[in-house]
């Protein structure tokens, strides 16, 4: 009997149980039904002998294993698994930053990083090949689940309770033929135990070595048959939190750095020395920062520029400390009166989440079973960030400066009054941190509520159905305190004496108000009553709502071919998604220091039909113990963009009993989810460059000078223009495009899997993946829209078009963007794993590498220029090589384990960037990194279980200057070496 019949007639037995599934039926499914079914007595309990042994033969032919195994030994598509054991035994804080160490997620949103966009702080969602969140599929039990990210798809790990979690699957590349869109990059499919019986409580607690950080999570699960079997119901809760961690607080994060031009320090260079990395641009140091501002104030001459004097904590006024090592130009000094930004910096947030699940089923007859769960899940995340400040600036800019400081103000010291008359000016420029008016707090509370209800089981010996309906709804809320109102700092900033002896505002309007002077001299020297008159808090809210209907039918014996059965599923989908933005009625209007958001309101539904099937090709021939093609076909009618097809091809090609090999092509679509269809307008800001400045000019060709020239001059920019009012950054407005269509990818896997007979409990697997996608929704940066505007023929372009200039001054005022499909991303790699099972010491070692090499990560600004890309293979982000290796040893009742991550060094900079600059600073790269993680457990015969953990076990600290908070040094562990202890208790 071929493999291919003897596997389909076990599936087959197994189906007659009243197992359902959307999943075709392979030999993968054998090993996926077995988790979830009972025992092998009771799935063949109506089946010959004869099936039963063939059973057994199945169970031979399968990788399995309860750490991260590569299954998919018989499935076209590589499958990565990790199992809920792995994600639970390890101090980190959810099981999203257990998954983002694997080589092929990437630390876009961690705990450490997820705060550094308004909204985000908590949320902890995934990335497969750092090609972006929302094309990333995640299910749950192979179901969609309602998003946490307003306007996206993104949905937040934390929702998904860990204590029930079986394993975790990974697969690569597009799957929008199985899943519908968004799965362009792949599926995160967390698959859940089925019946649960008994209790299981779990308590964590973990402490930092290098601070005062710690973490705590504890759990509980309790299930039971009823109905003499034939039912299940389980409940489970789960909290976990931790306190934030300030980088003043952690020796590895709490130094200053500053950033000198080489020729402040060293004098000019010469030619040869221009762009010769041992003679950088800029050189970055530690011990320093900017020493034209401070949380005391800093005081500047807007007519001049130079900086003048600072205040003492009692407010008394002082020079400046400059120091030895000084950059004027750009404003930093070593070992002097600088200020330490990163005390403004929290490289862990506050979080806490409490998640309670209910789940069941019960078999209304052999044929029939009824399933349901519900979630309500409460996480919430704060982010603290820099106070209300301003800075110096000079041109128009500084002529305009709302802030400056006139000479009669009130609160002003004996000095600073000298200095003014001295000088002879009316008024002085403060640069400030406002820190006694409080740090910028967000606190963001996210509610997930999510319902699921099905039925499965058999419509007759051959064809199963699965039929379930989805709810779920996310209510989140934002609130952002400390927020300054703008005019009322302005008001209150101009304090005066009223002639009886008594400090007011200025403004007659702002007495009316209920003004409150504040006095800006010194370190907390404001009132209470002006500190609460200068600002509010803002509330904005979101709403998400899905809802999913499903049927599959599925039959695995449509017809036998000499090969095998054909296998064939199918069904129909309908999905509906909304989502709704309210901003803060006050700050929306732009009259605080917190961005003025748009707010969004938008809808869409999809239907679907899809069908696949596995054709035997081939079976028991030279080179061919067996040969199945897969294919999947799926048609989605959108109510924004219409129609889209998404197709695959697979190719599972078993040589022997050692050998197989696959192949997989396929193209997905990934729709525009609501924000990037319907967001508004909101208020943002950006670091550019005008182009059209004398000193930019100066480094172009004779040719791009002479168009930039001309376009800059049909602007109405005058000659010689040359404002340094870019320095700070410039408010733009970015927003959603209702005519936005679908991405589309194009996606090739190909690999080997081997597990030689000769070398017993060793198995390998390489793949080659490749994923290129085009129409890429994307933002254009406004660099990019301010270049394009005057390098094209005239200045009667879209790009000039997004641009806002001032007609008296020739200044750019404002900067407008929205998502269009015009870039292109193309990623490459291989991945790889070795796993390693034997018997030594008395007890069984379990070794694992798993890694990821990385051929390409190109970004095309511009999907028709295919010579215009950038390639961040390499680049901080994107390491060329990752590796995790897992080594567990058991021995009776003892459990002891190490998982040690690598990463390869990166550059700093992009190969795009080096071209036009190939010594920008000191600081190019950061070397390769490695982390080891150990535990040691013991479980009691009487069900009680301690592990003892120690993450980054050697104290690996951050490289080079990195806080590990941002979108890819988030990657490198900034807590440092973490011990926690995990009891547990299960009967």
């Amino acid at each position: 009997m071929n493999e291919q019949s003897l596997l389909a007639r076990s599936i087959k037995n197994i189906l007659m149980a009243g197992v359902g599934s959307a999943f075709l039926a392979a030999p993968t499914m054998a090993q996926q039904t077995d988790v979830n079914s009972g025992s092998e007595e009771e799935v063949v309990s109506s089946a010959s002998e004869q099936r039963q042994a063939e059973n057994q033969d199945v169970e031979k032919i399968q990788i399995t294993g309860s750490r991260i195994a590569r299954i998919g030994a018989s499935a076209p598509s590589p499958v990565t698994v990790i199992s809920g054991d792995d994600l639970v035994e390890t101090g980190a804080m959810n099981i999203g930053e257990v998954l983002s160490r694997l080589p092929a997620l990437a630390t876009t949103f961690t705990l450490a990083n997820s705060g550094r966009f308004i909204g985000t702080a908590g949320i902890s969602t995934l990335n497969l090949r750092n090609m972006g969140t929302d094309r990333t599929l995640v299910l749950v039990d192979g179901k969609r689940h309602v998003a946490s990210a307003p306007g996206s798809s993104a949905v937040d790990t934390n929702t998904i309770p860990s204590s029930w979690i079986e394993r975790v699957e990974i697969i690569t590349g597009g799957a929008s033929a199985v899943y519908g869109a968004d799965a362009v990059t792949g599926v995160v499919n967390f698959i859940l135990k089925k019946n649960i019986e008994g209790l299981d409580v779990t308590a964590t607690r973990g402490y930092a070595e290098n601070s005062d950080y710690s973490n705590e999570k504890y759990t509980f699960s309790y299930g039971t048959n009823f109905a003499g079997g034939r039912g299940n119901i389980a409940f489970s809760a789960e909290y976990n939190a931790q306190e934030s961690l300030n980088a003043l607080d952690n020796p590895w994060t709490a130094t200053s750095y500053g950033s000198f031009g080489w020729e402040s320090l060293y004098g000019p260079r010469t030619d040869e020395q221009l762009d010769d990395p041992a003679y950088p641009d800029v050189l970055t140091l530690p011990n320093a920062g900017y020493y034209a501002i401070s949380t005391a104030g800093t005081t500047w001459n807007p007519f001049t520029g130079g900086i003048l004097g600072t205040f003492n904590p009692d407010g008394s006024y002082r020079d400046v400390y400059t120091g030895d090592v000084v950059d004027p130009a750009r404003l930093f000094c070593q070992d002097c009166d600088y200020i330490n930004l990163r005390q403004f910096s929290e490289i862990q947030p506050e979080f806490s989440r409490v998640n309670y699940n209910l789940k069941g089923n019960y078999e209304i007859n052999n044929d029939m079973n009824f399933y349901y769960d519900a979630k309500y899940v409460k996480s919430e995340g704060q982010n603290i960030g820099q106070p209300f400040f301003r800075f110096f600036s000079l041109g128009s800019a500084a002529n305009n400066y709302p802030y400056a400081v006139k000479r009669d103000n009130a609160f002003m010291p004996e000095g600073m009054a000298n200095q003014m008359d001295e000088l002879g000016v009316p008024f002085l420029g403060l640069s400030r941190m406002y820190n006694d008016a409080g740090r910028r707090i967000e606190e963001n509370t996210r509610e997930t509520t999510r319902a699921v209800a099905g039925l499965e089981g058999m419509l007759n010996q051959d064809w199963s159905y699965d039929v379930s309906l989805v709810w779920g709804k996310s209510d989140i809320e934002r609130v952002n305190g400390a927020n300054v109102i703008l005019q009322n700092m302005e008001w209150a900033l101009d304090a005066v004496d009223d002639g009886n002896g008594n400090i007011v505002c200025r403004s007659e309007e702002a007495q009316a108000d209920g003004c409150v002077p504040y006095n800006p001299f010194g370190q907390g020297m404001a009132s209470d009553a002006a500190q609460d008159y200068v600002t509010t808090t803002s509330i904005g809210t979101s709403e998400i709502e899905q809802v999913v209907f499903n049927a599959t039918f599925s039959n695995s014996f449509l017809y036998e071919l000499p090969a095998g059965f054909i296998g064939f599923a199918g069904g129909v989908e309908y999905r509906d998604e909304s989502s709704v933005t309210v901003e803060d009625d006050f700050a929306k209007t732009g009259a605080t220091f917190f961005n003025a958001l748009g707010e969004t309101d938008g809808s869409y539904d999809v239907s679907e039909v899809f069908g696949e099937v596995t054709v035997p090709l081939l079976a028991n021939a030279p080179l061919v113990q067996q040969l199945n093609l897969d294919a999947a076909v799926r048609y989605a009618d959108y109510s924004t963009i219409g129609g889209a097809t998404a197709w695959k091809l697979g190719l599972d090609w078993t040589i022997n009993d050692e050998l197989r090999s696959r192949f997989t092509y396929s193209e997905a679509i990934r729709a525009p989810n609501i924000d990037e269809l319907f967001s508004g307008q909101s208020q943002s800001f950006a670091n550019v460059d005008d182009p059209c400045k004398v000193s930019n000019l100066a480094n172009q060709t004779a040719e791009s000078r002479a168009q930039r020239e001309a376009n800059c001059a049909a602007l109405g920019v005058p000659a010689g223009f040359d404002s340094s009012y870019d320095s700070a950054t410039l408010e733009t407005l970015v927003g959603g495009n209702p005519d936005l269509m679908e991405e589309t990818s194009e996606s090739i896997t190909a690999g080997i899997v081997y597990s030689p007979s000769w070398f017993e409990g060793f198995s390998a697997t390489v793949d080659y993946w490749e994923i290129d996608i085009d129409d890429t929704i994307s933002g254009i940066g406004f660099q990019t829209v301010l270049n394009r505007c005057v390098d094209a023929e005239s200045v009667n372009n879209q790009f000039c078009d997004l641009v806002t200039r001032d007609p008296a001054t020739g200044e750019i005022t404002l900067i407008r963007g929205f998502a269009l499909n015009i870039a292109r991303s193309l990623n490459s790699g291989v991945d790889f794993e070795m796993s390693y099972d034997f018997a030594a010491l008395g007890g069984q070692f379990n070794t694992n590498l798993i890694g990821t090499k990385l051929i390409e990560a190109k970004d095309f600004p511009f999907a028709d220029e295919p010579d215009n890309f950038t390639d961040y293979a390499g680049v901080l982000g994107d390491q060329e090589l990752q590796l995790q290796f897992n080594i567990n040893y058991s021995i009776d009742n003892w459990a002891f384990g190490t998982r040690t991550r690598f990463l390869d060094g990166v550059d700093l900079y992009t190969p795009t960037a080096l071209e036009n600059n190939p010594n920008p600073s000191n600081y190019m790269e950061y070397g390769s990194y490695a982390v080891t993680d150990v535990t040691a457990g013991y479980t009691f015969d009487n069900g009680l279980g301690l592990t003892l953990g120690v993450d980054n076990f050697f104290n690996r600290g951050l490289p080079g200057t990195t806080t590990g908070t941002g979108a890819g040094s988030a990657i490198y562990d900034n807590i440092g070496r973490f011990a926690y202890l995990r009891a547990s208790f299960n009967f």
